[in-house]
């Protein structure tokens, strides 16, 4: 198979204009030209264990904290899924049950089964490792959900003395960990989970 990589060319990760593997710099914006993501392996490992250790506290503790009339209660982020559940708003409980549980979960094995195939260059499901890495990349920041949520009802919902709303401590960790997440699918390069393949394949074809 002809790649760019064996023909002695990379593209830029800013401009993704195409240039001479051999050139440092990307001759139409001056980026560094790496013919792939450097450590992207080991940064990517990184970045997941720095975000599975924000995922504890964003769910430990209250990310939104209601008082009323002198009461307050803290919500963690199940808690307010069964709290709305039990409102009877059932869409608006999945919504947040979905993009703030299971996604953020989805996207931390994912790209840990990413990283661990292309660490044991597995030559097996290529088209469907690239595939899920794709779709993990897209659906990652809507986890941001719960985040937005909590924002809205801080601005909307304070009257003074009857109702107000404040985000919790959870809220912080839990925007974190999708930003760090965020940053270890962009820092993981999907060309690692091919460049084993064509590397038999040119070596089967010089043989």
């Amino acid at each position: 198979m002809t790649t760019a990589r064996s023909q002695g060319m990379a593209v830029c990760h800013t401009c993704t204009a195409l240039n001479n593997d051999s050139e440092s710099t990307c001759s139409r914006c001056d980026s560094p030209v790496h013919v792939r993501i450097p450590n992207s392996i080991e940064r990517t490992v990184a970045l997941l264990i720095a975000s599975v250790a924000l995922y504890i506290p964003a769910n430990v503790y209250p990310i939104m904290i209601t008082e009323q009339q002198g009461n307050a209660i803290e919500s963690t982020i199940i808690g307010g899924v069964i709290l709305l559940w039990g409102m009877g708003s059932y869409a608006v409980a999945l919504v947040i049950f979905i993009a703030s549980i299971v996604v953020p979960i989805a996207k931390i094995l994912s790209l840990s089964a990413l990283c661990v195939t292309v660490s044991r260059k597995q030559m097996t499901s290529r088209k469907q490792r690239t595939l899920m890495y794709r779709i993990t990349e897209i659906i990652g920041k809507w986890s941001m959900v719960d985040v937005f949520v909590v924002a809205i009802l801080v601005a909307l919902i304070q009257i003074t003395g009857v109702v107000v709303i404040s985000p919790g401590g959870a809220a912080l960790a839990f925007a974190a960990m999708v930003i760090v997440t965020m940053a270890a699918a962009e820092g993981f390069d999907p060309r690692l989970i091919w460049d084993h393949a064509d590397q038999m394949e040119h070596d089967n074809a010089g043989s």
